[in-house]
């Protein structure tokens, strides 16, 4: 992989599964939160599929589209655009009736200081956005942080593991989904809570963390030794797939990719690429945020890129210099504050 074209390509490729379940799914879909690191990809990989259907559904993305060129780059691969504050109720109430709502807005990083506009973004808009579609399907982007920390020996948390979540940002996280399920059932609204654990691609995420960290021969923390990742174009099209799978009251899936990676062990990885050895600070603990997404597997099958194309992908994009975001993860955080 050399560059962003290709890098999105890959990220955005439909597989045949999907297509078969996108000829399925009736009406459009609406995404609203577009302008995230997920959204533009989830676009772009449901318009892919829908063209190689043959099929005539309209893929709509809803966000301020304040700044950037984003707007036009998803006008130009065929996505409708809707510039609109969600929180400004009249132009929520504007928004077109559709039949299938991706639900990824919300707000995280900068939680600390700020609380009110997390909240209010992520448990007060899920009520006036159930309200507007109640009679649509809507997967709702949700998070592993509402789970508690799992003791790493013992077993990773499932759908069915009572949520404990770890500061604000976490708890306004399942507000969403307590929000969500009140209207699910208040309205018979079929929903899926999408509980995803670390999306990557090349530009972002826990391996490019660490792997940076060792091709910069800085220190790695090892005091949260654990993780979950998964591919981000899988994690797209399991939430496009989900669609099909919406129920009232809501159907939960945790997604994630199928290991429970050690940090200590990825740094290694990537040190034997690199021709590096790692640098650890601290040691791990006994407990971490980690899911089981066997659910979602039994429903979609294993993630199509596994972990080793990831780590060989990441490294080989750090080494040609490939673009990279400044969103950290914070993946080692342990006291919820974002």
């Amino acid at each position: 992989m050399k560059d962003l074209y290709e890098l999105e390509q890959l990220m955005t490729k439909p597989s045949a599964a999907l297509i078969e379940d996108i000829i399925k799914i009736d009406g459009d879909i609406l995404i609203l939160g577009i302008g995230g690191k997920m959204g533009p990809t989830l676009a772009k990989m449901a318009k892919r599929a829908i063209d190689e259907a043959g099929l005539e559904k309209r893929v709509i993305g809803v966000s301020r589209f304040s700044s950037g060129t984003l707007q036009q780059e998803l006008e130009d691969f065929g996505i409708e655009t809707i510039a609109a504050d969600l929180l400004n109720e009249e132009q929520l109430q504007a928004l077109p009736n559709v039949k299938n709502i991706i639900y990824m807005a919300g707000n995280k990083f900068g939680t600390t200081g700020n609380e009110h506009f997390t909240w209010a973004m992520n448990a007060y808009l899920p009520g006036r956005v159930a309200e507007k579609y109640k009679n649509s399907r809507i997967v709702v982007f949700s998070s592993g942080n509402i789970y508690p920390f799992s003791d790493v020996s013992k077993g990773n948390c499932s759908e069915d593991i009572v949520p404990n979540p770890i500061g604000e940002y976490a708890q306004s996280c399942l507000g969403r989904e307590r929000v969500f399920t009140n209207f699910s059932m208040r309205n018979a609204t079929p929903i899926v809570l999408f509980r995803l654990n670390y999306a990557i691609d090349m530009r972002y995420g826990v391996l490019l963390e660490v792997a940076k960290a060792v091709y910069e021969e800085r220190p790695i923390d090892l005091t949260t030794g654990s993780v979950n990742v998964i591919w981000q174009g899988d994690a797209n099209e399991y939430a496009l797939r989900s669609l099909l799978h919406c129920s009232a009251p809501p159907n939960i899936l945790n997604v994630t990719g199928p290991e429970t990676i050690s940090v200590r062990w990825l740094a290694k990885e990537f040190g034997n690429r690199f021709s590096k050895s790692p640098i650890f600070e601290h040691e791990e603990q006994q407990t971490a945020l980690l899911n089981t997404a066997s659910k979602a597997h039994q429903l979609f099958g294993y993630p199509q890129v596994t972990l080793q194309q990831m780590i060989d992908m990441t490294a080989n994009w750090i080494v040609g210099g490939g673009e990279t975001y400044n969103k950290p993860t914070h993946f080692q955080e342990r006291k919820g504050a974002f």
